[in-house]
């Protein structure tokens, strides 16, 4: 499949995509000064896709007794959450919005991110679903069990959004042993991959940015249904 035609997206907003591994501190380095440019008005908005080397975050709730096996970096990312994992064949995307101009609400702003999430994963045939006490993306797995495919966190600085969410396209789910992954204990790890589905970077950002649109409208219209 050709890679997405960002002429076709939302303007005033720069759609950017990494290919190769980009270095989690470097991104999160590259959020940091994006952000304040961003509320001093000196920048565009920002929606960034790309994927990390391996590496564990640890978010502003997370547990030392969760990180069992911290057999690569652990970073601490300032987003909110516990402990997450990122690697080759998960697909990241970050975002980077300016909520003063769009109601100043946070909460509507995880719920369209999750929506945007789940409504992609539909076009691939994935049923997924929100869970209101678990943060994140879900499914069934092979076996019927409920298990996370995507993961959500955020900061909120000077009502500029930063981080955002992670997509489970093929990554090694053996990684995730290393973390109790955000703090659910009790929940598996899937991927499109393990669910026996092949999708590509470049499929999976084509779909995604295919409903950007609708994200964005959804920040102004919390009512407003997934296309």
């Amino acid at each position: 499949m050709d890679t997405p035609d960002f002429s076709a997206l939302p303007p005033g907003i720069e759609w950017r995509r990494s290919r190769g591994l980009v270095d989690y501190r470097a991104a999160m380095a590259e959020q940091e000064a994006r952000n304040r440019a961003i509320s001093a008005g000196e920048a565009e908005e920002l929606v960034w896709l790309l994927e990390h080397p391996p590496v564990y975050t640890a978010g502003t709730s997370a547990d030392p007794a969760e990180l069992v096996d911290p057999r690569f970096e652990v970073v601490e990312a300032g987003r909110g959450g516990r402990y997450t994992y990122h690697g080759p064949g998960q697909r990241v995307t970050y975002v980077l919005l300016d909520l003063a101009s769009r109601n100043r609400d946070v909460r509507r702003f995880v719920h369209a991110m999750e929506n945007w999430v789940i409504a992609t994963l539909a076009d691939f045939g994935v049923e997924a679903f929100a869970v209101c006490e678990r943060i994140g993306i879900w499914t069934r797995d092979a076996t019927g069990a409920e298990a996370k495919i995507g993961a959500i966190g955020v900061r909120v600085r000077r009502w500029v959004t930063m981080h955002g969410f992670s997509v489970n396209l093929a990554p090694d789910l053996a990684h995730f042993g290393g973390i109790v992954p955000c703090g659910i204990a009790d929940y598996g790890v899937t991927s499109l991959a393990a669910l026996g589905l092949e999708v590509a970077p470049d499929d999976w950002d084509r779909a995604l940015l295919a409903r950007a649109g609708d994200f964005l409208a959804a920040l102004h219209d919390p009512e407003r249904p997934p296309a």
